[in-house]
């Protein structure tokens, strides 16, 4: 049996976990468990669609004919983007940027290549 911590306000020795909280059941104090260590995330590591990696602040170039919701103008083949975002993958959309005429979008990185 593991070594639990009194209760932080009434002293009880009762204590309980409950997810990531110590409970006291006489008097009802929850409090979080502080020993826990969060291990690093993993970093993301987004690739083009020629298998380039891609940071912050990359330039890239549309590869693909992108239709554009709520436009009846789409985003042609050629098109270069300046100073990308990484974002948390979202539908496989893992870019976010500003395309001038169209303003802030998220892109799939499959759609884009690394330019220099």
């Amino acid at each position: 049996m593991e070594d639990l911590p009194k209760c932080e306000k009434c002293g009880s020795e009762y204590t309980y976990e409950d997810g990531h909280m110590y409970v006291c059941p006489e008097c009802g104090h929850e409090w979080a468990k502080i020993s826990e260590q969060k291990e690093p995330e993993e970093e993301q590591v987004v690739r083009d669609a020629y298998g380039n990696i891609l940071k912050d602040g990359d330039n890239v170039t549309i590869i693909k004919d992108l239709k554009v919701k709520g436009s009846s103008v789409d985003i042609k083949v050629g098109h270069k983007v300046k100073g990308i975002r990484i974002v948390d993958e979202k539908d496989g959309h893992n870019i976010s940027c500003k395309i001038k005429g169209f303003g802030a979008m998220v892109l799939k990185s499959e759609v884009v290549k690394k330019s220099s």
